[in-house]
C-alpha cells in the first residue's frame, strides 16, 4: 500500500522523522449518578483536556528518509528543543500535516498543547539514534476577571416602564463573519468577539458545515460565521 506524507511539527520544529504511530484521546467529563429509584442518567458535560502521545525516532546521521526544514540537524537539537519547551513552560501548537501519495490533502490536526513529559530512548541494537515518547496536552487560554460594584447608598425610585408603539423594538444585533489565521482555534476567537473562550460551542453550532465533526480542526482561510449574542 502506498504511503501518504506525514509532517509533524511542535510550534516551529518539524520532526526529521514522522512518528508511526499517534494516538489522540478526547477525554470524558460526563458523570453518571444514580436516581432515588435505582434509575441511571448520564449527566453531558463539556469535554475534558486532550491528550496526545507518540513516540518519534531522533536520527545522528543522515538517512534518505528524513526531511528537515534546512539542512541535516542531530538529535541533539531536537533533545535541546523540547528542554527549552519544558523548562520554559511554553504553550505551543502541535500541527500534524497528512498527504496522499499523490499530493492531495488529507484531514490536518492543529492544536494548541503544552508538553508534559517525554522519555529518551538509546538502544545499542539500534546504533547511535534516539527514540523519544512524548505526550501533550491540549492548552486552553483562561484568565480572571476584576469587577467593580459601586454601592449607591439612596434608595433608587421605582419608574414607570417605558412602553414601545408596536414596530418600534430594537433592531438585533447583527452576525459577523471572521476568517481564520494561522494560529486562530475556537476558543481565541470566542474570547475576542465574545469576551469568553468558552462560549466556542455557540460558533462551532453555527459553522458544523465548514469546520466539521472536530471542533479542534479549523483552516487558515476558513469564514466562520460569529452569532450574536
Amino acid at each position: 500500500m502506498a504511503k501518504g506524507r506525514y509532517d509533524f511539527y511542535l510550534d516551529k520544529c518539524l520532526l526529521p522523522v514522522p512518528p508511526e504511530k499517534l494516538q489522540i484521546k478526547i477525554n470524558n467529563a460526563n458523570k453518571t449518578i444514580t436516581l432515588i429509584n435505582g434509575e441511571q442518567v448520564n449527566l453531558l458535560k463539556k469535554p475534558e483536556l486532550t491528550d496526545i502521545e507518540f513516540e518519534c525516532l531522533l536520527p545522528q546521521v543522515k538517512y534518505p528518509f528524513a526531511v528537515y526544514k534546512s539542512k541535516f540537524k542531530p538529535a541533539k537539537y531536537f533533545l535541546d528543543y523540547l528542554e527549552k519547551l519544558k523548562v520554559k513552560q511554553k504553550k505551543f501548537q502541535f500541527i500534524v500535516s497528512r498527504q496522499f501519495p499523490n499530493g492531495k490533502d488529507l484531514v490536518d490536526t492543529n492544536i494548541k498543547v503544552s508538553l508534559e513529559d517525554y522519555k529518551i530512548t538509546e538502544n545499542a541494537a539500534e546504533g547511535f539514534d534516539i527514540k523519544v515518547s512524548i505526550k501533550l496536552k491540549q492548552y486552553r487560554d483562561f484568565g480572571t476577571k476584576t469587577v467593580k460594584i459601586a454601592m449607591d447608598h439612596i434608595k433608587p425610585k421605582a419608574e414607570e416602564e417605558e412602553v414601545r408603539p408596536p414596530g418600534n423594538e430594537p433592531t438585533p444585533p447583527a452576525a459577523q463573519s471572521y476568517t481564520v489565521v494561522k494560529g486562530d482555534c475556537l476558543w481565541n476567537i470566542a474570547k475576542r468577539f465574545y469576551g469568553n473562550g468558552a462560549l466556542y460551542t455557540i460558533i462551532y453550532d453555527a459553522n458544523r458545515a465548514v469546520i466539521g465533526g472536530n471542533p479542534n480542526l479549523i483552516y487558515p482561510g476558513q469564514v466562520l460565521t460569529i452569532p450574536a449574542i
